[in-house]
């Protein structure tokens, strides 16, 4: 703690006079960022503040120039929300009831035409409250997947393009945006009240939870038919990635901000996991060897997209229009990087059916009752059929075993 503590001030006063930087690892900027001392980075709270004024210091250490509105900062109020991830109301008025977020915005330029917007959110959930699934009161939720690790691949990648020789056709711009949980407010502001010409922007990246690889190197890649190009230049550059394609721009992160705006974008994301919005997240789980093969890879997309003149852009299908309401809930966690047939439980709610049915995770759920179960979407459309006290059979793939489960909603 106090390595981390010492590290954190020496950044934050480091003398302009000096001529030469210790480099910062990705795993040093989340254990900063996920640090105790900030307190969740709660939108607007002075936890939050600091890691602003942290990432803002590292921007200027790297020799970026600010692009906010006030410095590296573009600040803006809005009134709170109770529904994570829908539009933001923002509002010039200030009262009460308003909350201010600033996103930390700063510039590579390379006098190039078009420019490359990358992001991640450094927001998270404070002490809990809404959005958390902890369920024994307040308790410090540091985020370091969620989304330190976003944060830090930035910067890495941020590092890795200042440098001389690096891809120079585009320039580049860097985000860490505020507000994302409340409901993708500074994506959405700065799309809004962008502090470049976003008509001259040729793809966005945004990383949103991608410090878990887990050992079989899946990343979950979204939005690749947002430019027809993408998914070739994605899947040239996997090596021993194996990557989990998404085709839609729309998504619970940043990049649905861009994509709306009629800018192609990709999504990088490792997966969600037991840890995702508890105080649990924290830095030791997070797995930096990982991290580096994607901010590598995410590294070398860009160098083969240099060469290409401004991407054109694609509307997708929008998943979330098409997705069904249902009244009951099996009380687990998809794992959103199973490519194969059914829907993987990455992890399971206490006291919910699945659990009381002894669902486990690593099962897959192939049936439920009559309805076959082939992927996300059939699940949630099975999941529609069914009431509230109902009783069905539920069919699982346990380790290539077939078994039938009798679940309770």
């Amino acid at each position: 703690m106090r390595i981390i503590l010492m590290l954190f001030l020496a950044i934050l006063v480091f003398s302009c006079n000096e001529t030469e930087l210790k480099p910062v690892s990705m795993k040093e900027d989340v254990a900063i960022l996920a640090n105790d001392s900030l307190n969740g980075r709660k939108t607007g709270s002075e936890g939050e503040k600091k890691a602003a004024k942290y990432i803002a210091k590292r921007f200027e250490n790297l020799g970026l120039h600010a692009k906010g509105t006030e410095d590296y900062f573009q600040k803006f109020s809005y009134r709170a929300s109770k529904n994570p991830h829908q539009e933001a109301e923002f509002t010039s008025e200030k009262n009460d009831s308003t909350e201010t977020g600033e996103n930390v915005i700063a510039y590579l330029d390379n006098k190039a035409e078009n420019t490359v917007v990358i992001g991640a959110h450094y927001d998270h959930l404070g002490m809990g409250g809404e959005g958390s699934l902890y369920r024994e009161g307040e308790a410090i939720h540091n985020g370091a997947d969620d989304n330190a690790s976003g944060v830090a691949m930035m910067l890495h990648l941020a590092d890795s393009l200042q440098k001389g020789g690096s891809p120079n056709n585009n320039n580049y711009l860097f985000i860490a945006f505020s507000g994302e949980e409340e409901g993708l407010l500074g994506s959405n502001y700065f799309v809004k009240n962008p502090t470049i010409d976003t008509k001259k922007v040729t793809y966005m990246i945004n990383m949103d939870m991608v410090g878990r690889l887990n050992a079989e190197k899946t990343l979950a890649v979204y939005g690749l038919g947002t430019s027809p190009i993408l998914k070739q230049i994605v899947n040239a550059n996997a090596g021993d990635l194996k990557i989990a394609e998404n085709e839609s721009g729309v998504g619970p992160s940043d990049h649905t901000s861009f994509y709306l705006a009629d800018i192609p974008v990709l999504h990088f994301f490792t997966g969600q996991h037991e840890d995702y919005h508890k105080p649990s997240d924290d830095t030791e789980k997070v797995n930096f060897e990982g991290m580096e093969i994607i901010s590598n890879y995410i590294f070398s997309i860009i160098k083969d997209l240099d060469s290409q003149k401004k991407l054109p852009f694609r509307k997708t299908k929008n998943e979330s229009e098409v997705v069904p309401d249902f009244k009951v809930t099996l009380g687990v966690v998809p794992d959103y990087l199973f490519s194969g047939k059914g829907m993987r439980i990455d992890g399971v709610s206490e006291d919910k059916p699945a659990q009381k049915a002894g669902l486990q995770k690593g099962d897959v759920v192939v049936k439920m009752g009559e309805y076959d179960v082939t992927d996300m979407m059939s699940y949630m459309k099975s999941l529609s059929k069914f009431e509230k006290g109902q009783t069905v059979t539920v069919t699982i793939d346990r380790s290539g075993d077939l078994k039938e489960v009798e679940v309770t909603f």
